[in-house]
């Protein structure tokens, strides 16, 4: 298992609405999810900065090939599509990253 950490904007006036979509995640997004190795998948608002802090574990072989698998499903493609436009991305994320991913730095079981 491994656990990601990511982080990403939120637009203010688009609060309400992330969170009225997200208090009803479309099952099939969380099946897919599921069915690639996503698992305890939580995302965190910190107001007034409006920063998405999103965490979830992998249990898989190959995270690169489930989140290819994730991204082709046309529910999740269909879920991005209503939930990007609420986002604002962090200017110093990796080329290619949506969320900027975050390396731990500590954990304790």
């Amino acid at each position: 298992m491994k656990r990601y950490g990511m982080v990403i904007g939120v637009k203010p006036d688009k609060i309400d609405e992330y969170k009225r979509l997200h208090a009803a995640v479309w099952p099939d997004v969380l099946a897919t999810l599921s069915r690639n190795g996503v698992q305890n998948f939580s995302i965190f608002l910190k107001e007034p900065e409006n920063l998405l802090f999103g965490y979830f574990e992998y249990h898989g072989q190959n995270y690169s090939e489930a989140a290819q698998r994730i991204s082709e499903c046309p529910k999740t493609r269909e879920w991005l599509a209503v939930t990007d436009p609420c986002q604002e991305p962090m200017a110093h994320r990796e080329p290619g990253e949506w969320w900027a991913m975050m390396p731990s730095v500590f954990h304790m079981d």
